[in-house]
């Protein structure tokens, strides 16, 4: 059972606002075996929609259209999908009665504008909004089903929990869909491929595999459909469990969307601390160690020390040092490393030093060019790694190698921690 996505509204094409509607009902849909083919954006115009409309009936069962259904004159999806379905509008009562219950709830005059929300096209199944003023309208046509919704997030959502996705189950004979995701770091996708190509290749045909790479961490991703929910299962499970071994050196675990979460458990189960000092990453350590439940009990804090002058006063790195070395340097990263595990008495610290560019401070520094110290209790150890001249990536790729970075100190004398 394949569904197309259909965003109506000129305020996503000039990037206005970011559709957040269609991730959402994709969740929703697949989680009932309904696989979304295609997601559109199209403008306010009644040309467009019908065009899109048309196209989406040759290629899918089910078409989900969100946006144009408010109460002024550019919200003209309904209109639209009157002509489409060659209707007419008629007044629904019960839709006038839930707007004027809602109207006066909030002490708000009911208009002629709003009343105009209550005619709907006389061949849909009218969805009622208990969110908003604009129903949902459900189209049954030639075997295809074209639903209609608003825009506005809460009122789609309440819509599709309460309406669509019931209706939908009761309407249709349903796959299931199981997702299976497998998380690794340090080894590019060409490389990962390269290393699981055997054990790919034999994967049954109603199971596929999908890498997703981001900075130095990939995810592989197994998605199984079938009738047999259990068989399903099972089957995943087993296949998972053949992978597992071939990648064991760069395995994370399951379902585990990052490093940094997976480390998170260890400290908290050891009663171990972690602190940062930062100066090329400019903050995103803590950020990503922040966002995760939980942090306050292990993470003791950090700095931002990007400049000289803060590395030397809050870190305690020598005028002699930077002079010698410069402040992008393997010397310099081990000392803000050392600097900020004795300042916050941590177990553990993290510095980073570099260059994201695009330009340098000192003629010596290269953009790109990063230093990672990891200071564990025992020792410090430090690595160099050019990230390449765009800002962003050399900023979170940096962050992801120094979690990588303190994984593998942890696992040099607990093997079976993580």
């Amino acid at each position: 059972m394949l569904a197309e996505i259909i965003t109506i509204g000129d305020e996503i094409l000039i990037g206005q606002i970011t559709d957040t509607n269609s991730p959402w009902i994709a969740v929703e849909l697949n989680k009932i075996g309904i696989s979304v083919h295609q997601i559109t954006s199209i403008s306010d115009e009644k040309n467009h929609i019908s065009v899109a409309l048309n196209e989406a009936m040759k290629r899918v069962d089910i078409i989900i259209i969100t946006g144009g259904l408010g109460p002024t004159n550019d919200d003209i999806t309904k209109i639209t999908l009157t002509e489409f379905f060659e209707d007419e509008l008629v007044l629904n009562e019960e839709v006038e009665h839930q707007i004027k219950k809602m109207f006066q709830k909030i002490n708000y005059p009911f208009t002629e504008i709003n009343r105009m929300q209550a005619f709907v096209p006389s061949k849909c199944v009218v969805l009622q909004n208990d969110f908003g003023t604009a129903p949902g309208m459900w189209f049954h046509q030639n075997n295809k089903v074209i639903i209609s919704l608003p825009g506005v997030p809460t009122e789609m959502k309440g819509l599709m929990e309460q309406s669509v996705i019931p209706k939908l189950q009761s309407t249709f004979e349903l796959p299931f869909i199981i997702h299976k995701t497998i998380s690794t770091y340090g080894m590019g996708e060409s490389m990962l491929a390269d290393l699981i190509k055997d054990w790919e290749s034999q994967l049954p045909p109603h199971i596929k595999l999908a890498y997703l790479p981001n900075f130095g961490k990939v995810r592989l991703r197994l998605s199984a459909k079938g009738v047999h929910l259990s068989a399903l299962e099972n089957e995943v499970k087993n296949q998972v469990k053949k992978l597992i071994p071939i990648i064991k050196d760069i395995y994370i675990g399951e379902e585990t969307e990052n490093i940094e979460a997976d480390l998170a458990q260890y400290f908290i189960k050891n009663k171990l601390t972690l602190s940062v000092a930062e100066s090329v990453t400019g903050g995103n350590l803590a950020k990503m160690i922040t966002a995760i439940p939980g942090s306050s009990q292990y993470f003791k804090g950090g700095v931002v020390a990007y400049s000289s002058e803060a590395k030397k006063q809050i870190l305690e790195v020598k005028d002699e040092m930077i002079e010698k070395y410069t402040v992008v340097s393997a010397e310099v990263a081990k000392k803000m490393a050392s600097g900020i595990k004795k300042i916050l008495k941590s177990d553990y610290a993290i510095a980073t030093t570099g260059n994201a560019g695009p330009t340098t401070e000192l003629n010596t520094d290269k953009i790109g060019q990063v230093f990672i110290a990891i200071a564990t209790p025992d020792n410090i150890v430090v690595e160099e790694f050019n990230f390449g001249n765009s800002r962003e990536k050399t900023i979170q790729r940096a962050s992801n190698k120094a979690f990588e970075m303190l994984r593998k100190e942890i696992l040099k004398n607990n093997e079976n921690s993580l």
